[in-house]
């Protein structure tokens, strides 16, 4: 099952944003409000004390205490002013009509949130007398000077307007950091590869483990084979437009020339051979390189297979098959592609006895790495610089005292051998070159 790395980071950062914006709806909210609808300390001990007052009143001078305590907190306070009993009976000695005992109806505490009413009505206060808070309490309409202020036009801006609208913002600058930016980059890679500039570094989401990360994967792979295939056809254009001159040059030149018919004929064929074999080869490995083909795979004993290319080099080289010696037996069983392995391995061979000296041996052993095979051939020839044994891989490069040839057999081996799920290297054996292979063993083995 494939993971969604990025899916699940912007579900977290949502998830996370509204997360934050409840808490700071709920905390700010609360401390907006209990700050602009709720009455401060001091107001409430400013009308506690009032309650105090009144009780003091009722219990040192009864009714007639009460009634002419509330006419005085009337008149200074320029407010309705109540002090009922446990019953909602006055206490004071003028009964309450029925108008002011409808405001008994809603009376707030004093650590209740306080505000107009509809009809833009003060509200009425509830305080319990201190001392004795069973025989009755002090009743008011809350002075308009101790009215909290309430939520203003800005408080509303700021809290449902500013605070959201900063934190949509900082949602936007993640999304962008964590998606846009990188899209950005991408383009402006598209557009180095559109200009040709294929050379230009590569993207900083290679280490990014999400979608873009893949993404940015699969955008280098495809820059890296663009780049492949275009130094390839670069050097396939090159090779080809001087490999062909010369030997067409040498074919105007037998035209010309006052060879017998016998002779003609034979430089004619070897020439025109020569240019077979070298856009055969060329084509293969462009058609590897390009195309990289899966090829179909099959159980191979290695040993059937060296023995009948033994018999193929004998019989053009003239060595004796004794100088061809193998020490695999019939366990060796490689998974591979039959024709391409074989000519992979006849490539390898031909060098090996093209560098050979005389009487020397071209020897084939191998042995078991793991899920792998690692087969060897070595040579007696005079080997290769160390600085050379991984041009010599390299499509067209000839080395000195190379002998005849395109440069193309290695390149062409270890293109076949790679597809194969192989690896292909040389080291010197001193004497000789050493050619190393690792082929995947054959899955009856594996299974067995």
């Amino acid at each position: 099952m494939r993971r969604h790395p990025l899916l699940w980071k912007l579900a977290v950062l949502q998830v996370s944003f509204c997360l934050l914006l409840i808490w700071l709806i709920w905390t700010w909210g609360l401390s907006v409000e209990r700050s602009t609808y709720f009455l401060s300390p001091a107001d409430q001990d400013y009308l506690a004390r009032y309650a105090q007052q009144a009780e003091d009143a009722w219990s040192q001078g009864g009714a007639v205490g009460a009634e002419a305590w509330r006419r005085q907190l009337e008149q200074a306070e320029d407010t309705w002013v109540a002090v009922i009993g446990p019953h909602l009976q006055s206490l004071g000695t003028t009964p309450l009509s029925a108008e002011e005992a409808s405001h008994l109806t809603f009376m707030r505490k004093l650590d209740w949130p306080m505000s107009r009413r509809l009809q833009d009505e003060l509200p009425y206060v509830s305080i319990e007398f201190p001392q004795h808070p069973e025989r009755g309490r002090l009743v008011l309409q809350l002075p308009e000077r101790l009215l909290p202020t309430g939520l203003t036009p800005w408080t509303h801006v700021i809290t449902h307007g500013v605070a959201p609208a900063l934190l949509a913002l900082l949602l936007g600058l993640a999304l962008y950091r964590h998606l846009v930016v990188p899209l950005n980059r991408l383009r402006d890679r598209a557009d180095a590869l559109r200009a040709d500039d294929l050379d230009s570094p590569a993207l900083p989401l290679l280490a990014r483990r999400d979608e873009l990360g893949e993404l940015a994967q699969a955008f280098e792979h495809m820059a890296g084979r663009l780049r492949q295939s275009l130094e390839q056809q670069r050097l396939l254009l090159r090779t080809l437009s001087h490999e062909l001159r010369t030997p067409l040059a040498r074919l105007r030149i037998a035209h010309d020339s006052d060879l017998p018919p016998l002779q003609l004929r034979e430089r004619l064929d070897r020439e025109v051979a020569d240019m077979q074999k070298l856009l055969e080869d060329t084509l293969d490995l462009a058609w590897m390189d390009t195309e990289q083909p899966s090829l179909p795979t099959e159980p191979i004993l290695m040993v059937s297979v060296w023995e009948a290319l033994c018999q193929d080099a004998c019989f053009e080289s003239g060595w004796d098959r004794a100088r061809l010696p193998c020490s695999l037996g019939t366990d060796c069983l490689v998974q591979a592609h039959l024709d391409s392995l074989a000519q992979a391995l006849e490539n390898l061979m031909r060098n090996a006895i093209r560098h050979s000296p005389a009487e020397g041996r071209v020897s084939l052993e191998g042995w078991r790495e793991g899920d792998c095979w690692h087969l060897r051939l070595s040579d007696q020839g005079p080997g290769v610089p160390d600085a050379d044994l991984e041009r010599i891989f390299k499509p067209y490069q000839r080395l000195t005292d190379s002998g005849a040839g395109f440069g193309l057999g290695l390149a062409i081996a270890r293109r076949a051998i790679e597809l194969q799920g192989g690896r292909l290297w040389a080291s010197n054996g001193h004497p000789g070159l050493c050619l190393h292979l690792t082929l995947p063993m054959a899955r009856d083995c594996l299974e067995s």
